[in-house]
């Protein structure tokens, strides 16, 4: 169990955290741009989602650190399609098509990532449908785009006082070094992603859980934090109770990117039935926080207890939700 003064030491750590640091950059553009409070559209969610018809069109765009794609550029690609299609999926729903954005220095050096984004697309079974491509550029740069749809939304604005914190994370993987991604996908079956994927609207077409985040580059703590902000609670993880491989460190994986890795908030009386869901599937999951009126993002050992984030005193990501938001579902 750790100690009172290795858990401040733990929570001062994530909160320096290069990825932590990263979702901070947010507020900027989003003040720069005018994004909080807007009617329309929720601001701050894994993707935009735009009614339409019976249910949304969801949007999302995800870019990647160049050190990152100059160091591996096939798993860049790959993750170009992965990242996106966990995005919809946190959000409750299926994603339909892809677009991607590239820049490098010669048609060799963009080879292997369009390599790697065609081999992630065929996996999971979603098509590539065009983009933009500058191969007379000093360095190697990467970006994609997704549309998806739902019928019910997960979302970062309903988290409420009195909800359970789950984790669902694929532990069959390894880390790709030497960045912190945990990568679960690259050799598992097509049939066992596409399945695994089809979790998460199962759940928000069942009505078990309202908000859920993909675990992004801030890791679990920093992900916890972007869902507190975004639905004004405060949020209390219990890091004995989170699933970690056996041979990974508390600290980095607390700081890790899972291939398949998500936070739900959800009633108590619904969580065994959300954990069954993904342990039925393989994938490990657990209740491992506790969400509550506040402002702040804490950790907890036992009895001891530290802050990693507070908003009061400084906002993380800057997305405040618009005023009388309400969960938009079609049942």
């Amino acid at each position: 169990m750790l100690t009172g003064a290795a858990l401040t030491g733990l929570a001062e750590t994530l909160r320096k955290s290069r990825g932590i640091a990263a979702k901070a950059d947010i507020a900027a553009v989003a003040a720069a741009l005018d994004l909080s409070g807007s009617d329309a559209i929720a601001v701050g969610d894994d993707c935009a989602a735009i009614p339409e018809g019976d249910g949304y069109t969801l949007f999302a765009i995800e870019g990647f650190m160049n050190e990152f794609v100059a160091a591996d550029p096939w798993f860049a690609g790959w993750c170009g399609a992965m990242v996106n299609i966990s995005d919809v999926a946190a959000m409750g729903g299926r994603p339909t098509a892809i677009v991607n954005a590239i820049w490098s220095n010669g048609a060799d050096k963009a080879a292997p990532i369009l390599d790697g984004l065609k081999a992630a697309a065929k996996t999971f079974g979603v098509p590539v449908i065009g983009g933009h491509t500058n191969v007379r550029s000093s360095q190697s740069q990467f970006a994609v785009a997704i549309l998806g749809r739902a019928r019910r939304l997960l979302t970062s604005f309903d988290a409420r006082p009195g909800d359970k914190l789950i984790a669902a994370i694929d532990l069959r993987g390894r880390y790709r070094e030497p960045f912190a991604n945990w990568e679960a996908a690259t050799d598992a079956p097509a049939e066992r992603l596409r399945g695994d994927l089809e979790i998460l609207p199962s759940i928000a077409e069942a009505g078990l859980a309202l908000a859920a985040k993909d675990i992004s580059q801030g890791g679990i703590v920093g992900t916890a934090a972007m869902l507190a902000e975004c639905s004004q609670v405060a949020i209390t993880l219990d890091v004995e109770a989170i699933p970690i491989p056996a041979s990974a460190p508390l600290e980095r994986w607390l700081l890790t990117f899972p291939s398949f890795g998500y936070l739900l908030s959800a009633r108590p009386g619904d969580v065994d039935e959300i954990l069954s869901r993904f342990q039925r599937r393989g994938i490990a999951a657990a209740a491992i926080g506790e969400v509550s009126a506040g402002t702040s993002v804490d950790i907890s050992a036992g009895s001891a207890r530290a802050t990693v984030w507070d908003f009061a005193a400084q906002p993380l990501i800057g997305c405040a939700p618009r005023q009388g938001h309400q969960q938009r579902s079609v049942a």
